[in-house]
C-alpha cells in the first residue's frame, strides 16, 4: 500500500472558523487507550490532521499513550492503520505507556472509555496540571458513551471508531478554539 504524503487528509467535513484569527495559548493533549495500538494513535493522527489543516501546529501539541506497556515500541494494529489509511490518515505512532511525567506535561489527557478514565484518575498525581476527560464528551454528531475497543471486532468496528474519532476530534478542536 503506498503511503500518503505527510499532511494529506481526505477529511470531508468543513470546519467553520478562520484560523488566521485564532489567538490562543499553547495547549498539549494526550490521547489514551489500553494498549496504544488502536484508538489513541488513531485519535492522535486524526486530531493532528485537523490541527495541521487549520494551521495551528505551533499552538496545539498532541501525542498518545497506553495504560499498559505490553505493546511498547510497536506500530498501531495493522487493521487500524489500514482503516485509517482508507479514510486518508497515516498512523506512524509507536506505542508507549503513559508516564507519571505526562500528567505534568499535558494540559488535557483524554481516555477512550470509562475504564481508561477511571485508571487515569487513579494514576494522576494530586498536584498534576492535566485535566482528564472522556473522548466522547466532544462528540457533536454521535451519541455513543465511549469509543469502543475494536481490537476483537471486525472491519465495521474499526470504521465506527474512525467515525467517532473524526466527530470527537472536531468537537475537541472547536472546544479548544472557543475556550
Amino acid at each position: 500500500m503506498p503511503y500518503l504524503p505527510v499532511g494529506t487528509c481526505y477529511f470531508s467535513r468543513t470546519l467553520i472558523w478562520n484560523s488566521n484569527r485564532i489567538k490562543m495559548d499553547t495547549i498539549s493533549i494526550l490521547f489514551v487507550c489500553l494498549g496504544n495500538i488502536c484508538r489513541s494513535p488513531a485519535a492522535e493522527t486524526i486530531f493532528k490532521s485537523i490541527v495541521e489543516k487549520e494551521g495551528v501546529e505551533d499552538k496545539i501539541e498532541a501525542d498518545s499513550a497506553g495504560l499498559i506497556s505490553y505493546h511498547e515500541g510497536e506500530s498501531a494494529d495493522s487493521r487500524m492503520r489500514n482503516m485509517a489509511y482508507q479514510h486518508g490518515y497515516l498512523i506512524t505512532h509507536k506505542s508507549r505507556p503513559i508516564q507519571k511525567s505526562d500528567f505534568y506535561k499535558f494540559d488535557l489527557i483524554i481516555g477512550m472509555d470509562n475504564e481508561n478514565v477511571r485508571k487515569l484518575h487513579q494514576l494522576c498525581p494530586p498536584d498534576a496540571k492535566a485535566e482528564i476527560h472522556l473522548m466522547t464528551e466532544y462528540c457533536t454528531q454521535h451519541t455513543d458513551e465511549v469509543v469502543p475497543d475494536p481490537y476483537y471486532g471486525g472491519t465495521a468496528g474499526f470504521t465506527h471508531v474512525i467515525d467517532l474519532l473524526e466527530d470527537s476530534c472536531i468537537g475537541l478542536f472547536k472546544h479548544i478554539i472557543n475556550k
